[in-house]
């Protein structure tokens, strides 16, 4: 992530090619309190060591539930992270986004093969692009070569360091930031290589919105959070620069590198340039409940779930040790693969990982958007995180 457009809609994850087949984790029993230690560990490491301001993860494991934190969600006031907070989750948006995708072909409503311009006529043409050439699939799962618009030199310079501070709450259209992005040439022929670009899920998003008649906001709603109960995520939609229901404050250092660069409270922001890319806020708890039920096959049929879950490697495109999908990753750690997504905005960066059963997993989350010293960046934080869940011995019962 090189600026702050980027980490407002971009996600990070790469890797190895690996096998889909759940992988053996060192403890296979519910854990709870004491048990997570380790992640508790980490956590406190993300404030006393990494410098941010707060941090916390919420772990299941069949009907066991753990939540912990470390710092707080509030610099004025101090109050401390809750299971309840919401936040800006980032990049996990395009999981719910390719979710919606899969089921409208799972209703023959759409076919992954289906050309961006027979849904979107005349969108991306010119400059080296041809739409009918461009498949939904190639959207996806990042092969379609379409630039990147969190690049573009406009939004670097309206976007990045101190002017993100005055240009915030500026509004885009899906379509412009369509327009922005083809103003550049394709990164590759389609197909013929790997690029993380949330302009592929802006367009994907346009696509839903055309083939169903229906905002984005609505069909997310209508198939994903209202059958699942998500209470607490929702789409924004129009202008919305706020974040409903209890939540804390989020910090950015505006992509500053320097470990000494003063942080600004980013809390609230037009997230306009995250259609369908990196917009959508969750809790913990919430992505859990989607991420278990997407991991187990309840959202999808049996191709598209297969289809969803056929990973590509990103080589060095991404985040080592990673896998991409459709709109999925997978973390390969030293005892196995974790599979899920994770996301970061202006101040808010997320993780929710689990076993390929669904049966186990982890969401985390941090208020702030860099990380000192060893972790290098909250990627690091997370990484720590999983490693010490699914990788560490539970401790050996003790006889009464």
């Amino acid at each position: 992530m090189k600026n702050t457009v980027r980490a407002a809609v971009t996600v990070v994850l790469t890797g190895a090619m690996l096998a889909t087949a759940p992988a053996a984790f060192a403890q296979d029993a519910p854990r709870a309190g004491a048990q997570h230690a380790g992640v508790q560990s980490v956590l406190d490491q993300a404030v006393t060591q990494a410098g941010l301001p707060g941090a916390m993860a919420q772990i299941e494991n069949g009907d066991s539930t753990w939540f912990g934190q470390a710092g707080t969600a509030d610099l004025s006031t101090g109050r401390k992270l809750q299971p309840q907070d919401g936040f800006r989750i980032g990049s996990t948006t395009k999981t719910f986004v390719s979710t919606v995708v899969l089921q409208l072909e799972a209703e023959h409503k759409l076919s992954l093969d289906d050309t961006v311009e027979h849904w979107l006529p005349g969108l991306v043409d010119g400059n080296g692009y041809d739409g009918s050439e461009i498949t939904i699939r190639q959207l996806l799962d990042m092969t379609s070569g379409i630039s990147n618009y969190a690049n573009a030199p406009q939004l670097a310079d309206e976007f990045v360091g101190q002017a993100f501070l005055t240009n915030r709450f500026d509004s885009f259209t899906p379509r412009q930031l369509v327009e922005i992005a083809v103003a550049s040439k394709p990164s590759f022929a389609p197909g013929a290589g790997w690029e993380y670009s949330d302009t592929n899920y802006v367009l994907a998003g346009l696509i839903v919105e055309k083939a169903t008649g229906h905002s984005l906001a609505k069909e997310i709603a209508r198939r994903i959070t209202g059958p699942l109960h998500l209470s607490n995520t929702y789409e924004p939609t129009g202008d919305d620069t706020g974040i409903d229901g209890p939540h804390g404050r989020f910090y950015s250092k505006l992509m500053e590198q320097d470990p000494n660069a003063p942080f600004y409270d980013v809390t609230d922001l037009n997230p306009s340039w995250g259609f369908g890319a990196g917009d959508i806020i969750s809790t913990d708890g919430d992505l859990i409940t989607f991420f278990r039920a997407l991991l187990q096959g309840r959202m999808l049929p049996p191709t598209q779930q297969r289809e969803m879950f056929t990973m590509l490697d990103p080589g060095k495109n991404w985040i080592p040790g990673t896998t991409y999908g459709l709109g999925v990753a997978s973390v390969n750690l030293s005892c196995g693969t974790v599979w899920g997504m994770g996301g970061a905005i202006d101040g808010s960066w997320s993780y929710t990982f689990g076993t390929r059963d669904g049966r186990h997993l982890l969401s985390t989350e941090v208020n702030g958007d860099w990380a000192n010293g060893t972790f290098g960046s909250p990627v690091g934080v997370f990484t720590a995180e999983l490693e010490s869940e699914f990788c560490t011995p539970a401790p050996a019962a003790t006889a009464r």
